[in-house]
């Protein structure tokens, strides 16, 4: 699924990421928040500028979460992100299905993933409707979902999900209702699990018709939740960011055991992220 008209901004060898030479220092401890958000304020009014110009396409979405991501590692942030070889080796669009813990993921996703396939967010339609950052979010077209009618976003995602995939797109969803540091099983529906087993992709595209869930778990609380305002709470240079992925998952019958496959996967993945 490698895709020869993006150069890799990140080298994975043997499908894993680590940092390298990141410098934590006490002033980065102590100063990490104050050195990291005046930064990324400039490339979130920059990005929202493209956006409302019609400029911000994939190759920007792109590029500007690299820009994200060398300014978390410029601050002492430390990452390590692996399995990218399952994703690699995906020739179909994907259901992307992972646990929500931070903005962190929002921002670095698109540089992990845009090299292999084209992504489309599931997000709460509040976020497109935010000053600034709703131009970026509407620019790169989500599948924006209410969070407050299950059945009704179920609709819209089965719906907006299949006719993405159909065109080529993969989709991330966080089946969770809202962010939060603690995985809780119980919490996590199987709405992508349900967008998979509808999907189906042009047959040109792939041998099979129907598309993978990709389970990846993450750990991302260096950069926490705001008290004031929850998209942008303190930056904890202490803790290292994990992205985990796992092999395809193809929907065979009712989806209840590969449900509880990506439900595992991520459970075992967190317990062994230090």
């Amino acid at each position: 699924m490698v895709r020869s008209n993006f150069e890799k901004l990140i080298n994975f060898e043997k499908g894993t990421y680590e940092s390298k030479g990141v410098i934590e220092s006490t002033f980065k401890r102590n100063f990490s928040s104050l050195l990291f958000y005046p930064p990324l304020i400039k490339i979130i009014f920059r990005c929202s500028k493209l956006a409302k110009e019609g400029k911000f396409d994939e190759k920007s979405f792109y590029n500007e979460s690299f820009e994200v991501f060398k300014l978390l590692e410029r601050v002492g942030v430390r990452f390590k992100i692996e399995g990218i070889n399952y994703v690699e080796r995906c020739d179909t669009p994907a259901v992307f299905v992972g646990n929500h813990m931070s903005t962190l993921e929002t921002f670095i996703l698109p540089l992990i993933l845009i090299p292999f396939t084209s992504i489309s967010f599931v997000v709460k339609k509040s976020l497109v409707e935010y000053p600034i950052f709703g131009h970026i979010m509407r620019a790169v077209e989500p599948i924006t979902v209410s969070r407050t009618n299950p059945r009704d976003d179920l609709k819209t995602v089965i719906e907006e999900g299949c006719k993405k995939i159909s065109q080529g797109r993969s989709i991330i969803v966080f089946p969770q209702t809202t962010r939060k540091v603690d995985f809780i099983e119980a919490e996590f529906n199987s709405i992508g699990i349900k967008l998979a087993k509808r999907a189906n992709v042009p047959v040109i595209l792939a041998k099979r018709a129907n598309v993978p869930v990709i389970p990846f778990a993450l750990k991302t609380d260096a950069w926490q939740n705001g008290k004031w305002i929850k998209d942008f709470g303190p930056i904890d240079i202490t803790k290292k960011v994990y992205f985990s992925f796992g092999e395809p998952i193809f929907i065979e019958s009712r989806g209840d055991r590969e449900h509880k496959l990506v439900i595992d996967f991520i459970s075992e993945k967190i317990k062994q992220f230090i």
